[in-house]
């Protein structure tokens, strides 16, 4: 089943975020997929601090790849280059306990599960368009 939202500014995109989040219970894998700039950071932000408070810190982990945050983790595999690293970083382990949250999921699609949620996000200036599957 597919779900369509259009969301004209980033409030919109992180009130859609907040009550997403509430939905999600662990094990999930929510798997985010946009160009850059098109949310996919601030979506996992606004998850993380509905489900772990407003004042939890979540930088991008893009240098760092994977934050953790009690029990919810963000991956972000935008400079995995070898599937291989994927088991280094945890991966497999956080996909079967936690609320995981991939940023550039490709590389890992042959390890997502059957019931991921997979988020498309597109856009213009402002405006999101938000495919769920």
């Amino acid at each position: 089943m597919q779900k369509v939202y259009e969301l004209k500014n980033i409030d919109e995109t992180r009130a859609w975020a907040r009550d997403f989040a509430k939905t999600l219970r662990a094990p999930c894998v929510v798997a985010l997929h946009g160009d850059l700039g098109m949310g996919k950071s601030e979506i996992a932000r606004t998850i993380i601090q509905t489900l772990r408070g407003t004042d939890t810190v979540v930088p991008s982990p893009t240098f760092t790849i994977v934050q953790n945050y009690d029990g919810i983790s963000h991956f972000d595999l935008y400079r995995i280059e070898d599937k291989s690293e994927l088991v280094e970083i945890g991966l497999p382990y956080a996909i079967q306990n936690d609320i995981t949250l991939i940023e550039w999921p490709e590389i890992a699609s042959d390890i997502l599960p059957d019931n991921t949620i997979h988020v498309y996000l597109t856009g213009d200036g402002d405006m999101r368009k938000l495919v769920i599957e």
